[in-house]
């Protein structure tokens, strides 16, 4: 039975690839846990600990290698194959998604938005169509989607996301504001609240001032 890993650790693992990318950046080869600590504020047997869920990596005496685990981090998140998106919703904050350009980095391809507004027809953003939504099914159909993400008013999100699922998309990459209730699929769902962030935000403020 392959080992259940915490959903902490893999918050943290994102960290870990920037700050190895970092590393790779400026030229550094090999680096020890506790110069890793230092520089990402978690603690040394922390590090070691997460990633000795994955077969630990380092080498006793010589730290860990940069560039190999760069690698393997990122091939444990899934970044050495492409996920093709796509965008429900091309107001504001789908266009702002798709012009992001940083994704494709990852393997992250943005290949289509959807959208009721008949004025937005044809149009593309950073030369990613933009289709009406009565497409979407013929588009799912002669086209892989691994990631649809959400940038819908709430009382369509849920309605939307069930039909996602129903055509075959594995993943939901939520900014609707609401908690989404697919519990009967398999599909993975990551929600994006971004005034929670901001609430929390303006809670330290507060706390701190």
């Amino acid at each position: 039975m392959e080992k259940e890993i915490s959903q902490a650790v893999i918050r943290r693992l994102p960290r870990y690839y920037r700050y190895l990318g970092e590393l790779l950046e400026e030229g550094v080869e090999r680096i020890s846990s506790s110069d890793l600590s230092s520089r990402m504020k978690v603690t040394a047997s922390q590090i070691r600990q997460d990633l000795n869920n994955f077969g630990g990596f380092g080498q006793q005496g010589y730290g860990y290698n940069v560039q190999f685990l760069y690698d393997e981090i990122g091939r444990i998140l899934g970044l050495n194959e492409t996920h093709r998106i796509i965008v429900m919703g091309a107001g504001n904050l789908g266009q702002a998604i798709t012009n992001y350009m940083k994704f494709e980095k990852f393997g992250f391809v943005i290949t289509a938005l959807f959208d009721v507004n008949p004025k937005l027809k044809g149009k593309k953003i950073r030369d990613v169509p933009i289709y009406m939504i009565d497409e979407l099914d013929e588009y799912c159909k002669n086209n892989k989607v691994d990631i649809a993400a959400l940038t819908l008013p709430k009382e369509k999100a849920e309605t939307t996301a069930k039909h996602l699922v129903r055509l075959g998309v594995h993943a939901i990459w939520n900014f609707a504001h609401v908690d989404l209730d697919l519990k009967d699929s398999r599909v993975v769902i990551e929600s994006v609240h971004l005034s929670d962030s901001l609430m929390q935000l303006s809670y330290n403020i507060v706390k701190n001032s």
